[in-house]
């Protein structure tokens, strides 16, 4: 079993996934990323790195005997003039910059050619932590109707056409109507605003309708940036008005699963999962 190196980002992913390896038995080490890492995965074994701070990681990660990685939880976009390499970010930085600009999945995917460049093998949190991703079928005790699933289907739809685009991940469809669609403001935002929407075009928290759907872009580097949906997006989606949440069979990460479960049956919502398009 080869030792994990867990580079980490905010959230509470990261701990899930160093627990997991815990109860495993599987060795790891984790890289805080300075800024972004919250306190409670300082329990852990590892050292804080800056985000441009390559030579600087890839030197812990193969001190520690690490030989895969994964690279987890929430990094916001950075301002390119205010990082401070080392000089083996120097030298990654003018195609890291290019790849920036083509967009966040260009972006993500020069970060993992640089981890393979050093030997490392690249692992998704799914990958390591198999039961993190969205199954067929309702998760809990509430199922969609058939009208509902009409808006499941669309908002799928929406959520595809948008990530063909590389604009987003998610978008909010109540009745056949496309209330929001997700972009650089991310999903807690996109749900903020369809809750500011007049009542007469979606649900409220006492007559839910509508659907949140999310699905990851055709060209997106699936083993570091899944959709995901968390306890916060229950709350979000219900203060929305919205009658369910959506996504694609083993597309879409579920965090803090028993807790979102319970949360959902609480609140009446339902959590479904569509296969995508060509699955067998």
């Amino acid at each position: 079993m080869q030792k994990l190196g867990l580079i980490a980002g905010g959230g509470t992913l990261p701990v899930e996934i160093a627990e997991h390896c815990e109860q495993a038995g599987r060795p790891f080490f984790i890289v805080r990323l300075r800024g972004f890492a919250g306190s409670e995965i300082a329990r852990f074994p590892g050292a804080d790195i800056g985000i441009a701070e390559l030579g600087k990681c890839f030197k812990a990660l193969k001190r520690a005997g690490c030989r895969a990685v994964t690279l987890v939880g929430n990094v916001d976009r950075p301002d390119f003039k205010s990082l401070t390499p080392d000089l083996r970010g120097l030298m990654a930085l003018p195609a890291v910059l290019v790849a920036a600009r083509k967009g966040d999945d260009a972006l993500l995917r020069a970060l993992v050619g640089e981890f393979e460049k050093e030997g490392f093998a690249v692992e998704g949190a799914h990958e390591v932590m198999g039961d993190l991703t969205l199954p067929a079928g309702p998760l809990g005790r509430v199922s969609p109707s058939a009208d509902q699933m009409a808006d499941v289907q669309c908002a799928l739809h929406v959520a595809r056409e948008i990530g063909r685009l590389d604009v987003g991940q998610g978008a909010v469809v109540c009745d056949g109507l496309v209330l929001a669609v997700e972009a650089q403001e991310g999903t807690d935002a996109m749900l903020g605003r369809v809750a500011k929407l007049p009542p007469a075009i979606r649900g409220t928290p006492d007559t839910p309708r509508g659907v949140l759907a999310k699905a990851p872009k055709p060209i997106q580097e699936t083993r570091i940036d899944l959709p995901t949906i968390g306890l916060n997006t229950i709350r979000r989606a219900a203060e929305a008005g919205l009658a369910g949440i959506a996504g694609e069979t083993g597309r879409l990460l579920v965090l803090d699963r028993e807790a979102v479960i319970e949360m959902a049956d609480e609140l009446g919502l339902f959590i479904v999962g569509v296969e995508p398009p060509g699955a067998p």
